[in-house]
């Protein structure tokens, strides 16, 4: 028996036959040409790019999660950049080698000074280059090297690397789950088997050199372990952990028809954050009271060109329509920083306080207007609340407002209809609108927490730089106390607070925000359904109790240490699933 200790990726456990996937079969061939044979090879590329190109939209074509598209969108636009394919060509005709030869040298080279960089983006752009070099080089071979478009039997897939588009031929259907040699939590392979819902465990070292085709492995996705022709002690012990897991699913599904009220009567509502119109039906499914953040960023992250007021509006209104009646919040662009759109010349060195949300649109009214505009026209069609990001103080909060008036004011004069109870709220994300959250409540109808934002910038840690992530805690003080000012502030001023950050979604934290006073979480549909199994199981005077004795509390390591003691003590799948 071998154990290999990883990074859980996709959570869930599976157990099965192994199926062993090496890349030894995808090498470029290394091949010296003649002056006379650049043109063959030439055509051969350009043969390849046309192959890969229509195999990429065959996928695009099919029902899929945005994040998928998103990545086969990238994948073809490399395919399409000229800097790219003219390097290749140049490759070939000045040092006369194969295509091949030619792909395998020009993405290497990309690659290496790509991960060489100090931008994690681009660090990241470095898979994508391998991927579509992989998708030429198998067009030339042209001999259907990926062995997984039609499986007989259910198997547990090990491999040594998998790239997004190996994933997207695969025969899902009988895919247990994968356990990869390499890979990380953000990569493209694990924002896929999440979408998939396949149990993965990455980042297992030497795991597929070790397995041989049928033998039994256990993927523990939770953890982040795989179990290699576990003994009979080890298999029992994972038997009875996957039966628990098991259980405690089928116990999740049964709560999304259940209200997530505390033993003793108290209800945080739970809803949902979305992308894309398409992810409303796994809101629907998990029995969320709503759309709690709506990222209308990615409507024009997904496009080359802006989307046009009719395109906005058809989306919007497919959304609303589709929660009717309940509520859904749509933030508006919240662009910069980390999400960045092509053509908008956002280009800074220091994006995370520079041009972004709100600053971006007061100085952008053209495409500020054209959104207010879609979100007016589409509010007739079911319950909808409009939210803006990033405000850090009155100001901003008077200019955003003012231009919502007077778009109103357009649509009235236009006879455009619109709702005009139409609620209107603000996130509260940097400390200079936490502060002054008293005097922004008596100007809107609800407050909504960021705490991904709120934390980066009240700690000063920049939340995407690895040498100091350590310091990225949700359970510091100052956090913690900035979340109770808000929240006492907001009901002083008889407004309701939510959050939306991935502190709503962390299980730990749950209890924790009920206590503070949080009236709604919004998160992830994949986590709402633990989230309300745990409210279900404590009281409302025990949630109070834990968040003044933690709020009391001086350090974040003794207020986590407290905190995970707390919720081990009381629910038992922390421990056992």
């Amino acid at each position: 028996m071998r154990i290999f200790k990883g990074i859980a990726a996709s959570e869930g456990l599976a157990k099965g036959k192994a199926l062993v996937h090496h890349h030894a079969s995808m090498t470029a061939e290394k091949q010296h040409i003649l002056a006379d044979g650049v043109s063959g090879e030439l055509e051969k590329f350009r043969k390849a790019l046309q192959t890969a190109k229509h195999t990429l939209q065959e996928h695009n074509a099919s029902d899929i999660s945005k994040e998928s598209r998103d990545i086969l969108e990238t994948h073809l636009l490399m395919l399409e950049d000229p800097e790219y394919t003219q390097q290749i060509e140049a490759y070939i005709t000045t040092n006369l080698v194969c295509a091949q030869w030619a792909i395998d040298s020009v993405t290497t080279s990309m690659v290496t000074l790509l991960e060489q960089t100090d931008d994690e983006l681009l660090r990241e752009r470095a898979v994508d280059f391998k991927d579509v070099s992989l998708y030429l080089i198998d067009a030339i071979k042209g001999k259907g090297q990926r062995r997984m478009e039609h499986l007989g039997e259910d198997v547990i897939l090990v491999a040594d690397i998998l790239m997004p588009s190996e994933l997207f031929a695969m025969d899902k259907t009988h895919i247990l789950g994968i356990c990869l040699d390499g890979g990380g939590r953000a990569s493209h392979v694990a924002i896929l088997v999440r979408a998939f819902n396949i149990p993965t465990v990455l980042a297992a070292g030497g795991a597929s050199k070790t397995v041989n085709d049928g033998d039994e492995i256990i993927v523990d996705g939770t953890y982040g372990e795989a179990f290699i022709r576990p003994d009979h002690t080890v298999s029992q012990m994972l038997d009875e952990r996957y039966a628990r897991w098991q259980q405690h699913e089928v116990e999740l599904h049964q709560m999304a028809v259940l209200s997530s009220t505390t033993t003793d009567g108290h209800e945080v509502l739970l809803k949902t954050n979305i992308q894309t119109s398409s992810e409303v039906e796994a809101a629907k499914a998990c029995g969320a009271s709503g759309i709690g953040l709506f990222r209308s960023e990615f409507l024009f992250m997904e496009s080359l060109e802006n989307p046009s007021e009719e395109r906005q509006f058809e989306v919007y209104k497919q959304v609303i329509e589709a929660m009717a009646p309940k509520p859904v919040t749509i933030r508006t662009i919240d662009i910069g920083g980390d999400k960045v759109v092509s053509g908008l010349g956002i280009d800074e060195k220091n994006p995370i306080l520079g041009w972004r949300a709100v600053r971006f649109c007061l100085s952008r009214k053209d495409i500020f207007t054209v959104q207010l505009r879609a979100l007016l026209r589409a509010s007739v069609y079911g319950k909808l609340q409009i939210m803006f990001p990033m405000i850090s103080g009155v100001e901003e909060l008077n200019a955003v407002l003012h231009l919502l008036e007077h778009v109103k004011g357009e649509c009235r004069n236009e006879h455009i209809p619109f709702d005009p109870d139409i609620k209107v709220g603000t996130m509260i994300e940097v400390p200079s609108a936490a502060l002054c959250a008293d005097i922004l409540a008596k100007k809107v109808d609800f407050f909504s927490i960021g705490t991904n934002d709120l934390i980066q910038y009240t700690i000063a840690v920049d939340r995407g730089n690895e040498k100091i992530a350590y310091l990225y805690q949700p359970f510091h003080p100052g956090v913690l106390r900035s979340i109770k000012m808000i929240v006492q502030m907001a009901h002083e001023n008889n407004i309701p607070v939510s959050l939306c950050g991935e502190m709503a979604s962390d299980p730990f934290c749950s209890v924790l925000l009920a206590g503070m006073g949080l009236d709604e979480l919004s998160m992830g549909s994949q986590s709402l359904l633990q989230v309300r199994k745990i409210l279900r199981s404590v009281s409302y005077k025990e949630a109070k109790a834990l968040a003044e004795h933690v709020l009391d509390m001086d350090s974040y390591l003794t207020i986590t240490t407290y905190i995970r003691e707390w919720m081990h003590d009381r629910f038992d799948h922390f421990t056992t699933i």
